[in-house]
């Protein structure tokens, strides 16, 4: 058995083509740590190898370190996006990817959590400089955090494609609406949508927000709690005559309930 392993890291330093191709897939880290060392392996090859997820810190290190294939946006890409790549490289790589590999690595379950977080920050930091083409490309496939950049930012165009982004969540659209200056029409958007209009804690903060129609929180009252209610109508912060509108609706519900309890009777 040890000369069988012998022979095949010999090989690995050696071959060249489908028989080094071959190699590339054994389950030896010696064997592959060899196959490395190989000057006939291609940056094609070196992506083939990445792809597979057991590889250990340290194969993954000594790719990263390599001076000709550290250059190439395939291995940049499939390094930063390994579960088992060290944190300190990963987080140099993201550096150097393009906008798009950023979002493929931010949306890839067997990323690790952290570099997915810093990868969705890059983008975030990168939407002001966007071409407006780009930003709608995002608004339709970035994470729910870059879905929810967009919406804040307030292009009109991004920011309905961003509301119809299978990402987005209700937590990134509450986030929304609670920072100052979110523009008029993007809190008319949320509170004209069929999916996230019907949501009831977005349904009472755009009844809190100073820039949703009278019109959308008058449908939104008869379905918001008594309690809620209470809470509403003591909002100061709110305009008297909304209050004056939803101590109304106290109102009619507690005298359908005194009418209901009459009949009863």
């Amino acid at each position: 058995m040890e000369l069988e392993l012998k022979q095949r890291i010999a090989r690995a330093r050696s071959s060249s083509g489908d028989a080094l191709r071959t190699l590339l897939h054994d389950e030896n880290e010696e064997v592959l740590a060899a196959v490395l060392t190989n000057p006939a392996l291609t940056e094609t090859d070196v992506c083939i190898l990445l792809e597979r997820l057991e590889l250990t810190p340290s194969l993954l290190g000594a790719i990263a370190q390599h001076p000709s294939w550290k250059k190439n946006e395939g291995v940049r890409l499939r390094l930063a996006r390994h579960p088992h790549c060290p944190r300190r490289v990963a987080l140099n790589l993201l550096r150097q990817l393009f906008l798009f590999d950023l979002v493929e690595v931010s949306l890839l379950p067997s990323t690790p959590g952290e570099i997915r977080r810093v990868a969705e920050e890059i983008v975030l930091q990168r939407l002001p400089q966007l071409p407006v083409g780009q930003k709608l490309t995002l608004a339709r496939r970035g994470t729910a955090r870059v879905a929810g950049g967009i919406l804040a930012e307030g292009h009109p165009q991004a920011a309905l494609l961003a509301l119809n982004n299978p990402f987005l969540n209700e937590a990134q659209i509450l986030r929304v609406l609670a920072r100052t200056g979110v523009r008029e029409h993007v809190v008319i958007a949320i509170a004209k949508h069929p999916r996230w209009s019907q949501e009831y804690n977005i349904r009472t903060a755009l009844i809190r927000h100073p820039a949703t129609p009278l019109a959308a929180v008058m449908r939104f009252l008869p379905d918001i709690t008594m309690r809620d209610l209470h809470e509403l109508s003591a909002a100061a912060a709110l305009p008297e005559n909304l209050r004056m509108y939803i101590r109304r609706e106290v109102a009619r519900r507690a005298g359908t309930n005194e009418s209901c309890q009459s009949v009863e009777r």
